[in-house]
């Protein structure tokens, strides 16, 4: 897909979940490349008077500076109970709103965020569909530094898994902010059985947390080059 239609798309996907936006909401604010433009669309609308009384919960140290510098009110989620709603992207989107994330390396803060969420938005632009999770991305996994080869190792384990620690271009691991360690995951044809695979995957001591968020969205906001389509949870 070319760049400038696929980034053209990522900021109607943001317009548009900006319109779930109500007055006085607390909202959870994801981290990657689309949910920056629902970011900035936000930061915009309350210098604009649009909208009032928003505070943000980030899911990152990034996307925490970001709305900082545009005058978003943040809180943390120990101040509240709930989130009226959620905005984040996603790596993956199969037919039952199942999601891969986590590729923007903050997969475990943006579980942790959402799950309090009343409702979660998630925005993408098209080429993120698939028919099964895993077709298309790698399942990134959060994992203790400690033995981190020794979980990688158990991750190589699993029916048609291929794993590896992943690592910054001078040959380090990344290291979220949460101070762990990622892994990515691919599987051969794709993930057969999500949920199975999620509980395999918690059992490990290792593992901290997975990129598989499983009946979590309410919707999912899709951008393509002919509009916007809305898939929701029936």
């Amino acid at each position: 897909m070319d760049s400038a239609l696929q980034t053209q798309m990522k900021q109607t996907a943001a317009r548009h979940a900006l319109s779930l936006v109500r007055d006085g909401m607390t909202l959870g604010l994801g981290t990657g490349s689309t949910t920056a433009f629902f970011v900035q669309y936000l930061g915009a609308a309350l210098r604009a008077g649009a909208l009032k009384a928003i505070r943000g919960v980030p899911t990152s140290e990034a996307t925490a500076h970001q709305a900082r510098a545009l005058g978003i009110p943040l809180i943390s989620l120990d101040d509240v109970p709930y989130l009226d709603l959620a905005v984040d992207g996603a790596d993956e989107v199969d037919p039952d709103l199942n999601l891969i994330k986590g590729l923007g390396k903050a997969l475990l803060r943006e579980k942790l965020v959402e799950v309090h969420a009343r409702a979660f938005w998630v925005i993408v632009d098209e080429s993120k569909l698939s028919s099964q999770l895993g077709e298309r991305v790698p399942l990134p996994v959060e994992i203790l530094p400690f033995a981190a080869k020794a979980t990688v190792r158990f991750l190589n384990s699993l029916p048609a898994c291929r794993a590896e620690l992943w690592l910054r271009e001078d040959g380090e691991p990344w290291v979220t902010d949460n101070g762990h360690y990622l892994a990515r995951c691919w599987f051969d044809g794709g993930i057969p059985d999500p949920a199975g695979l999620s509980s395999t995957l918690l059992s490990w001591p290792g593992v901290m947390e997975h990129g598989l968020f499983l009946g979590m969205a309410a919707g999912v906001i899709v951008a393509t080059p002919a509009g916007v389509k809305v898939m929701e949870r029936a």
